[in-house]
């Protein structure tokens, strides 16, 4: 199946297509029922994986493992991969898009940041020189066969921002990600300098960017959207949430009531979809459309 160009199809149909961040197989399980777009964000899976922020801990080798379980597990859901700056070294990058790609991976998202590396929409963010990291880039570029490329810059600087976007929009990359942008006039003139080329944004609860719906980034000519971690929040805020109630009911677990508690039932039931999912025609899927939106009740 060539996962790269099904995602390509996608992004080039009308409407801004929308990728789940997820962190674990878990996650990875939740979302999979109501969206068909799966992102595999570097900030959850450092923080599920090694308990770190995301700095630049990841090692290539636990996130292609990774990618493989997912790719099992959902045979047919698009895969974005946060692949920072490439693992450093261009050739390292280039290994590991060969090697997500035998996985199924769709695509990749490669950063022009220089270590130490930062989230996203952390301070302190520093970037390589534009040709060092168009060099990596093209070899990227050069490695890949199907895979989808999102070239991604992290530059904050006004005129640095627009250069690069419209360097990066030069390139064979499928898409461009400015990262951290901080507000509508940002997005719109980055849609402006990079012309034609699809454009992708990054949500992030907390982070730089302006929180805004699927319509109005279509609205904006952002053609891909990306949660980076609305599962992995989602998570901290249930778990502190359910371990604080059990202390105080001195260890007993909730009554069960009116469904409102996930149980074993529930919770094997959700597992067994990932068997179920192979045998599962890829036109629809877990109560997503072909695009990914959710379906209508």
């Amino acid at each position: 199946m060539c996962y790269g160009n099904t995602l390509r199809d996608d992004i080039a149909q009308p409407g801004t297509t929308p990728l789940i961040g997820v962190y674990d197989m878990y996650s990875a399980s939740v979302a999979a029922g109501h969206y068909n777009g799966l992102f595999v964000s570097g900030f959850g899976f450092a923080a599920s994986y090694y308990g770190l922020p995301d700095i630049g801990f990841i090692a290539w080798p636990d996130m292609m493992a990774f990618v493989q379980r997912l790719r099992g597990a959902f045979p047919h859901h698009h895969l974005l991969v946060d692949i920072d700056d490439g693992y450093v070294d261009a050739e390292v990058a280039c290994h590991v898009v060969e090697g997500l790609e035998r996985i199924g991976a769709s695509g990749v998202i490669l950063e022009d940041q220089k270590r130490p590396r930062r989230c996203g929409h952390a301070d302190g963010k520093q970037v390589l020189p534009l040709d060092q990291y168009l060099e990596k880039l093209d070899m990227v570029l050069s490695t890949r066969k199907d895979l989808v490329v999102v070239a991604r810059t992290d530059a904050t600087e006004e005129a640095d921002i627009l250069a690069r976007a419209r360097a990066l929009a030069a390139t064979d990359a499928d898409v461009v990600l400015v990262d951290g942008v901080r507000s509508i006039e940002w997005i719109e003139r980055i849609r402006e300098v990079v012309d034609g080329k699809p454009l992708l944004f990054n949500q992030i609860a907390g982070g730089k960017s302006p929180r805004l719906s699927l319509g109005e980034l279509d609205g904006l000519g952002v053609d891909v959207a990306i949660y980076s971690t609305p599962c992995l929040f989602a998570a901290h805020r249930a778990m502190d949430t359910a371990l604080a109630e059990l202390r105080l009911a001195d260890g007993r677990l909730p009554a069960p009531e009116g469904g409102a508690e996930i149980g074993v039932a529930e919770s094997t039931r959700l597992l067994t979809k990932n068997l179920a999912r192979h045998r599962t025609a890829p036109a629809v899927r877990d109560g997503s459309d072909v695009r990914g939106r959710p379906v209508p009740a």
